[in-house]
């Protein structure tokens, strides 16, 4: 099923994308629905066509050129709501409809209305045309935002027309209106900073451009420059004065125009450090002189201004007035001076931005004098309601209310022209007109603004207390209009309205303000001494700025006020919104830490009250609360209707008719216009979407059991097909390759076993060959007949490696053998000694291995020959195997004593040495173990058989020389003749077994005795 996708701001909606469709409607739903998008990254809102901007304080992707194709060339509520969506609908009228637009952007310092300005003025220039000319000029447009940014704080707000070719391509702007705060260079509120250009030079010039301004690094040493709030976190002041000098260039300033810019932001600065002293002259009245010990101050001054020592000194410390031809000489007291000085700061730096306002727009102005489109931006605060509010918040508070009264004229007008163009009867919309507020403030006769007039021209003390009791006599029946010092008893004990102050009810709620400098910022008088020693300046841009100080051109009137200046400002401005089409975005920032992620709702809910946000969304949705067109209508909601889905053949209007009638939706809750459906309350809209959602699963669900039933049918039967045509054709592949494979086995049998007859034969040849050659030539190589030679020839070949192995295994048997058959029958009973000596001791005795090369003689006494052993030899009829003299240990009292040991075939003997006469005799079956200790000792125990007679007096304890030979004879004799191995235990534990034993010995020996 196919069918034409229609995108819509309703789609994956968080929250509520429209506040005109939000239910229910008061404060804490639009604060909860703000935050909740804001949570979700989604920091634009509708309100109709007005766009609520909420600064993240942190970088989005959401401004990528991916983005600008996204939302160009689509309806305004086809995606979710996006800066992006109101310039290009702005852009598209203007290109398309040859509308002129104006976007006003509101909202206080912090809430991002210098972004969203430059946001727009990057997305239109990424959307209009190309070419060399037309990107030199969108570059020179989007630069004059950074250089009027470094001097200015966008405190109050500026308008600049960017003018459009037929089209659409720009061809240059013009900036025709810019309200600046000048009393911010002399003092700034608590918690704010001066002009931002003052912080960025200090931070981002050189050394050696710092020192030709005479300027020093350290904030702290400048009056001007408050330093609770010098850095800013997340602003980098040394890359901003890089920007703007980039800027000023791009915009087409010369190099000497640059330096005398900032020749002048420096002179403001050190005309803060300037401080004055009485002096009291001979007539009684006090003078201000300069306070400079060394006049390095002045001269620095001086220097960078162009202007003669004296003539500053004496524009400080005199004032002329001039009345027709009369002119009068006083002197300043130090007051007066300060006042002078600071009026001096705030022209200079005023009218340097008027100038730059000039010279900007004679470079980005268009060069044709061809029929233009323009597109308007204005940047502009929103209502100021704090705790001290003056002069300046009443101003752009009046603003403020000219804003709103606009604002809700061409919302009306829009509606009612909307309703007319649809065919829709237009009913009367109730709502707040402030047009009574504008006249209260604004009225030629009895305004606050021509009072105020009024009180500075007048001649006789002025001071702020007698405005006050002007206005207390003027306004006080006026309904929003609040003093304590009025003729209206209402006020008269309310002490949240202190005597030197004066309430306004505004639109966005009760401002009140302190009268205390209002006539002096409503004068906002320079001395004409300091107009004129300006004039006189070497400088040619500061001698520009001041033509009035020209004696020539002497003007005795006195200078429009600073409240009916901007008076006339607000009224070319409004004359100017009039004539456009409107588009709104309001600025509000969620916290004043500047923090990403936190979301302060009392600081948001301030904002919003002033604002006037939720009077918007009243205005909006008195009338219908939701319109679109019917063929994006039928198409997102043609399913929830079984004659309209899936494809209704009429005209799109007659299908949302038969829909909605369907859904049985009440008549009063919607209307038919001429291409647009009208719904009255957002219930009804919601309503549709839930509808729409469930019925979207159940579609989703009935889709995907169609798709997969179609799928597995379609893969089962391609799998038979495929099945079927596979088998066939492997059958057939198969039979052949069986064939193919028996062709070659037997072709392959049949070569092999030719090859093999072959190859046989010449095999054995070689082999024989081989083998001939390798005996002939072991022949030649055999090794000596010694058995000890491990020499052996190489092997000639890996074939051989066995046969060699084996032949060597038998040559050395043989050899052995040859080598065996030389030994006499003696030698061969003195290897086999050799042989069983080594295997009962060797790694087990210590003393064995210095017995190896000592010969086994046995009778180491000469008893047959030797007379004195006579009586022995006649004792003894036997052979005698072994005669040693041995020590005998006695086990009472360890003493040795020498005894002849004799082994004979049966029998061991211990006779006397010295007599001869036989001690002990042992047959060699009453031995039972030999042991002896590992050491290199020559002591061993003859154990013997418990209950034989020899055994009474216990075992042999003896020492020899020749231990090895002895035990060794002693057990082959015995395994001879018992036919019993004879125990040959070595361990260092044999002398406590001799303990043991003899201490038996010694019970025996006294039983035997009792």
């Amino acid at each position: 099923i196919m069918w034409t996708t229609w995108t819509s701001l309703l789609d994956d909606m968080i929250g509520v994308g429209d506040m005109v469709l939000l239910e229910p409607l008061n404060e804490d739903s639009f604060i909860n629905n703000l935050k909740k998008r804001f949570d979700h990254n989604e920091v634009y809102t509708y309100i109709g066509s007005v766009v609520i901007s909420i600064n993240p304080y942190r970088s989005l992707p959401i401004y990528t050129p991916e983005k600008v194709e996204e939302y160009r060339n689509r309806n305004f509520y086809e995606l979710s709501p996006h800066i992006f969506a109101l310039s290009d609908e702005a852009y598209r009228s203007l290109r398309d409809q040859d509308k002129d637009q104006c976007i006003l952007i509101t909202g206080e310092s912090g809430a991002g209305k210098t972004e969203a300005s430059k946001l727009v003025m990057s997305y239109v220039a990424a959307v209009c045309g190309k070419g060399a000319e037309v990107n030199q000029v969108k570059e020179q447009l989007l630069q004059s935002n950074p250089v009027l940014e470094g001097k200015n704080l966008s405190e109050y707000g500026k308008y600049m027309d960017i003018e459009f070719d037929f089209k659409g391509d720009p061809l240059g702007g013009v900036i025709s209106n810019y309200l600046l705060e000048k009393s911010r260079v002399v003092k700034q509120p608590r918690g704010e900073r001066n002009f931002h250009i003052f912080y960025q030079i200090l931070s981002g010039a050189s050394e050696e451009f710092l020192c030709k301004l005479k300027l020093e690094r350290d904030f702290s040493r400048y009056n001007y420059l408050g330093l609770d709030s010098a850095r800013v976190n997340g602003v980098d002041d040394a890359s901003n004065f890089r920007t703007v000098r980039n800027a000023m260039q791009i915009v087409g300033f010369m190099d000497h125009e640059t330096q005398s810019v900032f020749e002048v932001v420096a002179a403001v600065l050190k005309l803060g450090n300037i401080e004055f002293k009485p002096e009291s002259r001979a007539n009684g009245l006090d003078e201000s002189k300069i306070k400079d010990k060394n006049g390095k101050m002045r001269l620095e001054i001086c220097e960078l201004t162009g202007i003669d020592q004296s003539v500053l000194e004496r524009a400080f410390s005199f004032r002329t007035v001039e009345a027709k031809q009369e002119k009068v000489s006083t002197t300043l007291n130090v007051a007066q001076a300060y006042y002078a000085r600071d009026a001096l700061a705030k022209n200079l730096y005023s009218r340097l931005f008027s100038w730059l306002v000039t010279r900007i727009n004679e470079s980005i102005k268009a060069q044709t004098k061809v029929r233009k489109k323009v597109m308007g931006v204005l940047d502009i605060y929103g209502f100021e309601i704090f705790e001290d509010n003056s002069f300046e918040q009443f101003i752009i508070n009046y603003c403020n209310e000219k804003l709103q009264q606009i604002f809700i004229e061409l919302t009306l007008k829009e509606e009612q022209e909307e309703y007319i163009r649809e065919g829709i009867e237009w009913t009367h919309i109730e709502y707040f007109n402030n047009a009574i507020i504008c006249d209260l403030i604004e009225n030629n006769q009895t305004g606050i603004l021509a009072m105020l007039d009024e009180e500075c021209l007048r001649p006789g003390t002025v001071t702020d207390d007698t405005f006050l009791e002007k206005l207390n006599q003027v306004c006080a029946t006026h309904q929003h209009f609040e003093s304590r010092m009025s003729k209206c008893s209402r006020f008269l004990n309310d002490t949240s309205l202190p005597h030197s102050c004066f309430r306004i009810q505004h639109y966005a709620g009760k401002v009140m303000y302190q009268v205390e400098g209002f006539v002096d910022k409503n004068n906002d008088l320079l001395y004409r001494d300091l107009s004129q020693a300006m004039w006189k300046a070497n400088h040619s841009l500061i001698k520009a700025l001041f033509p009035e100080g020209n004696p020539a051109k002497i003007n005795l009137k006195r200078p429009p006020t600073a409240g009916s200046q901007f008076k006339a400002s607000v009224a070319t401005l409004m004359k100017n919104l009039q004539t456009k089409n409107p588009n709104y975005i309001r600025c509000i920032k969620p916290n004043d830490k500047k923090a990403a992620h936190v979301f302060n709702e009392a600081l948001v809910c301030h904002q919003i009250r002033y604002l006037g946000l939720l009077e918007n969304v009243r205005v909006r949705r008195a009338g219908y609360a939701f319109r679109q067109p019917y063929e994006p209508c039928l198409e997102r909601y043609k399913m929830l209707c079984k004659q309209t889905w899936p494809h209704w053949r009429g005209p799109a209007r007659a299908g949302v008719e038969v829909l909605f009638n369907e859904l049985g939706i009440p008549e009063e809750e919607f209307s038919f216009g001429r291409s647009k459906i009208f719904i009255r309350n957002p219930r009804t809209l919601f309503k549709l979407e839930d509808l729409r959602k469930q019925r979207l699963e159940d579609l989703a669900t009935l889709i995907g059991k169609i798709y997969r039933g179609w799928k597995c049918r379609t893969r089962f039967l391609l799998m038979k097909k495929c099945q079927i045509i596979i088998a066939s054709w492997y059958r057939r592949y198969s039979q052949q390759q069986k064939y193919q494979k028996i062709k070659s086995s037997a072709i392959t049998v049949q070569s092999y076993i030719r090859g093999w007859k072959v190859s046989f034969l010449s095999l054995q040849l070689s082999l024989f060959e081989e083998m001939q050659k390798y005996f002939l030539e072991m022949k030649n190589k055999m090794p000596s007949l010694s058995p000890i030679d491990k020499n052996w020839p190489a092997r000639p070949y890996l074939f051989l490696d066995s046969t060699h192995k084996e032949l060597k295994r038998i040559f050395h048997l043989w050899r052995c053998k040859k080598y065996r058959d030389q030994f006499t029958d003696q030698q061969k009973l003195i290897y086999e000694e050799k042989l069983e000596a080594s295997e009962l001791f060797k790694d087990k005795k210590a003393l064995y291995p210095a017995s190896v090369g000592q010969p086994f003689q046995g009778a180491y006494l000469e008893i047959s020959e030797n007379p004195k052993y006579k009586k022995l030899k006649d004792a003894v009829d036997e052979k005698i195997i072994i005669a040693e003299v041995v020590n005998k240990i006695n086990r009472a009292n360890g003493k040795a004593a020498s005894r002849i040991f004799l082994l004979t075939k049966n029998n061991v003997l211990l006779a006397d040495q010295k007599s001869g006469t036989i001690k002990s005799e042992v047959p060699l079956g009453d031995v039972t173990k030999v042991s002896m200790s590992s050491q290199n000792d020559g002591f061993f125990a003859v154990h013997l058989k418990e209950g034989s007679e020899a055994a009474s007096k216990g075992d042999f304890l003896l020492s020899s020389d020749h231990l090895i030979e002895m035990a060794t004879k002693l057990y082959r004799t015995t395994l001879s003749q018992t036919k019993q191995k004879l125990n040959i235990e070595i361990s260092d534990e044999y002398v406590s077994c001799l303990l043991k034993s003899a201490f038996a010995s010694m019970q025996l020996a006294k039983k035997s005795s009792v």
